[in-house]
């Protein structure tokens, strides 16, 4: 392994890094916290949970900061890993990844609002009409942000299957799931809420976590090596 591969290889594994750590700030803020303050269809409970359980609400703002710094670091180190091999495509993928991160920012910005409202001293209906207008928000970001979160990912898989420098179907997966993503958002805000539609992101979950089991344990194949 020659010295460029090595450094090669030592930016594939900070990506495969700082990839992981915007997983775990997603599962543990978006998933497990997000529905423990935000209650779909009580808002009179959002607003007591952003009020009684402040330090969740605010663990829950910090890790929605994380998943914004963690997707714009990321977007930093795949177009450092990848600019090499495909320049234009590398380039689209941190572009996209950089705009999912300002759309989730917006969803940050949105639920600080939330949390100042519920803790002054304006009446309760007040209290009710703002924070549901920075609920929307928060909706909104995450919704429209999933498309650019769908783009970022078939750049990412088609550099993969070009170059062949990390598994093949790695990459098609990666293709899969980002279509998958968009197609999710489309559907969702043209009113589908069927279980199906929620199944369209699950081959971009197999993709991800393929993709940084793979940067942490082997990296990048050496051009050489390259296969299918």
């Amino acid at each position: 392994m020659n010295d460029q591969h090595k450094e090669l290889v030592r930016t594939a594994r900070l990506t495969g890094a700082w990839y992981l750590a915007l997983g775990i700030s997603g599962m543990i803020g978006f998933l497990f916290l997000h529905p423990q303050i935000f209650v779909s269809g009580d808002l009179a409970k959002t607003v007591s949970n952003l009020n009684e359980h402040e330090t969740l609400a605010r663990t829950r703002l910090l890790l929605e900061f994380a998943i914004v710094v963690s997707q714009a670091v990321l977007a930093v180190y795949f177009f450092k890993l990848f600019k090499d091999i495909n320049h234009f495509a590398a380039w689209a993928l941190a572009a996209w990844g950089m705009m999912n991160a300002g759309a989730i920012m917006l969803s940050a910005i949105a639920m600080g609002g939330a949390i100042a409202v519920a803790n002054t001293a304006s009446t309760v209906d007040d209290k009710l009409i703002m924070i549901q207008i920075f609920n929307q928000f928060i909706k909104g970001a995450w919704g429209v942000g999933s498309l650019f979160f769908g783009l970022w990912l078939i750049p990412m898989g088609y550099i993969v299957v070009q170059s062949q420098r990390m598994p093949i179907w790695l990459g098609r997966m990666l293709i899969l799931g980002g279509v998958g993503y968009m197609a999710n958002a489309f559907l969702s805000y043209a009113g589908f809420n069927a279980s199906w539609v929620d199944m369209l992101t699950i081959p971009a979950t197999i993709g991800e976590f393929w993709m940084i089991g793979y940067l942490l344990l082997v990296g990048i194949r050496p051009q050489q090596l390259a296969k299918s």
